[in-house]
């Protein structure tokens, strides 16, 4: 009888254990350093940050990210990002705001350049970009009568691609705005009711990066 007391006992002890739930490792303090590229000035408050350098001005806000704090170093001109008290999963948000501050300096300084390129095997495609480069028109796709017409985001201006057939050119500061204007113009040349494998007809990116100096 002893016995089975004393078993019955270890097993509750191992099912409250099993029930108690495990204590996550917390990284004491992480850090990360950004260099202020020259010619660049900020604005750095409350998690609000404001970039200008010589293309334009461009600001965005991390008020929503938790247990992260901003200093900028005007001395070393240089941008500390720090998180105290961080699980590994909370840790991946340290990276991303380093790399969206790291796209504000190259959309202020170099500017972001997204290249496509329609594809069609029958018919083909007619562009009719806007004076301005702000809209682009396209016709005929897949022989349909419909007009697709697709305006560019705010600072995001498109040509054409003169050493290309059926290129075209996405240009601006923020690389958002650039993306999403090239994701505009794919989702509106997909193919409906068709075997996607065999219809390949559509705009594509072929390439992305920032203006080189050329």
């Amino acid at each position: 009888l002893r016995i089975f007391i004393l078993a019955l006992s270890v097993a509750r002890c191992c099912s409250l254990r099993l029930q108690l739930p495990l204590a996550r490792m917390k990284i004491l303090k992480s850090q990360r350093v950004l260099p202020v590229p020259d010619g660049v000035e900020v604005s750095l408050k409350a998690r609000k940050i404001t970039v200008k350098g010589p293309r334009g001005t461009l600001s965005r806000d991390f008020t929503h990210v938790p247990h992260i704090d901003m200093i900028y170093d005007k001395e070393n001109s240089q941008i500390v990002v720090t998180m105290f008290f961080s699980v590994r999963k909370r840790l991946s948000c340290l990276r991303t705001v380093t790399s969206h501050m790291s796209n504000l300096f190259d959309g202020v300084t170099k500017g972001f350049r997204y290249k496509m390129r329609a594809v069609y095997a029958h018919f083909p495609v007619n562009l009719n970009i806007g004076s301005k480069g702000e809209k682009i028109e396209i016709r005929n796709f897949l022989g349909e009568k419909r007009m697709r017409s697709c305006t560019m985001a705010p600072g995001v201006t498109i040509k054409r691609d003169e050493t290309v057939k059926d290129g075209l050119i996405l240009e601006g500061n923020d690389i958002d705005n650039v993306s999403k204007s090239a994701a505009l113009i794919h989702m509106s040349c997909l193919v409906k009711k068709k075997d996607i494998r065999k219809f390949l007809d559509g705009f594509y990116v072929s390439e992305k990066g920032v203006i080189s100096d050329e």
